[in-house]
């Protein structure tokens, strides 16, 4: 049986995933993913006093900036970590990333047990990709997991090479094309996009990301989120 899961989307790279009955933070309760830290859309100044005695779920360069807390886990890219949360048993996956250099990202992945099995009888599984540019290494995730929804940052950001500022921008986050391939290379049910909106750095917007995935074939599998509204997507 597959795991429950509504979100509700607060607005860039912050939404509450409710996966069976439990709810998980994306960056920046109960339970928190950060994806990375030094970045103010994931954690402005005030967040870390929020986070007191609340599992935490980040990079290990994460961990430390928020030290000393011992409820936070600082992850490594296929370290899996399996805790009790709200009484239940979820096994909890890094993946990699690949965003700003010199800055550590992480994606993840969420199993438990109870989530059922299905294809290939593959544990069935929520991935969250954080902020990353599409990478080979994401398409491991189809070989050991079936993902049941895809819960991806998008919007084509671009930032100014830190060594050249003046020369083309490096792009950080997915488009929609790269946002489809993941979703084929995951072989995954749902996609549910985030993060294509408010930031200046974002050049992809959702009516570009509708009209790219009605190009790509793939608008009947995605499920859009509704800012402060919670969603249905399993």
């Amino acid at each position: 049986m597959a795991p429950t899961l509504n979100i509700t989307h607060i607005g860039t790279a912050t939404a509450i995933l409710e996966i069976n009955g439990i709810n998980f933070l994306t960056d920046p309760f109960p339970v928190s993913f950060y994806t990375h830290t030094r970045h103010p859309d994931n954690l402005d100044p005030p967040g870390p006093q929020l986070l007191d005695a609340r599992p935490v779920f980040t990079t290990v360069d994460g961990a430390r900036n928020l030290a000393p807390r011992p409820a936070v886990h600082g992850m490594k890219p296929w370290s899996e970590l399996t805790t009790r949360i709200g009484g239940q048993p979820f096994t909890i996956i890094a993946t990699p990333t690949q965003h700003v250099p010199g800055d550590e990202c992480t994606g993840f992945l969420v199993t438990a047990e109870n989530f059922g099995r299905g294809r290939h009888n593959l544990p069935n599984a929520v991935s969250f990709t954080g902020d990353t540019v599409y990478i080979p290494e994401l398409e491991q995730i189809a070989e050991r997991y079936h993902v049941c929804a895809a819960v991806m940052n998008l919007g084509n950001a671009h930032v100014p090479w830190p060594e050249n500022p003046e020369g083309p921008q490096l792009q950080i986050t997915m488009g929609g094309r790269d946002g489809a391939r993941l979703f084929r290379a995951l072989r995954a049910d749902v996609l549910v996009p985030m993060h294509y909106e408010s930031w200046g750095h974002i050049t992809q917007f959702g009516e570009e990301l509708r009209e790219v995935f009605k190009a790509e074939g793939i608008s009947e599998k995605v499920r859009w989120l509704r800012g402060g509204e919670k969603v249905a997507v399993l």
